[in-house]
């Protein structure tokens, strides 16, 4: 089994935890969202797609498990290292190029390295993506275009 593959698999096990079944496929939607885009826009960019896919589907994890979106994304850093340290999925060199991306993901406003670019960009096109009739966050806006612009889409 791959070791993205073994990541959704303890990952799914998680979400099936969460009672309310709105939220719980928000969280499925959402992450395996990420995920996808992490791994398309990792390959256009020259990226690790695995990696960028496992940081994907890692991002919001603790703000789902814990509902609560309060600091999650260092948060959620702290949570991305225990579980790959538990799983022995990634080696110390890519689990800290996971956990910088996932402890960056909610500035989106700063440019931090390239493989934590592709996991903000990433949350971007599923946030923005997801359901088109939502007018996009003001916060996501600049970074949005220069998506549509990246990947040749009219917005």
């Amino acid at each position: 089994m791959s070791r993205l593959k073994e990541l959704r698999n303890y990952i799914d096990e998680q979400l099936k935890k969460i009672e309310d079944e709105d939220e719980r496929k928000s969280a499925i939607v959402h992450l395996y969202g990420v995920s996808l885009a992490a791994t398309m826009i990792a390959k256009k960019r020259g990226l690790d797609p695995q990696l960028s896919s496992m940081a994907g589907m890692l991002h919001d994890l603790y703000a789902y498990m814990n509902a609560s979106y309060d600091d999650h994304a260092h948060k959620g850093a702290e949570l991305a290292r225990k579980i790959l340290n538990e799983l022995k999925l990634t080696d110390e060199k890519e689990t800290e190029l996971i956990c910088s991306a996932i402890y960056h993901h909610d500035d989106k406003l700063v440019a931090d390295s390239d493989f934590d670019e592709a996991l903000k960009d990433a949350d971007v096109i599923s946030h923005c993506l997801n359901d088109p009739s939502k007018p996009v966050k003001e916060k996501e806006k600049a970074r949005f275009e220069k998506l549509c612009e990246e990947f040749q889409m009219i917005y």
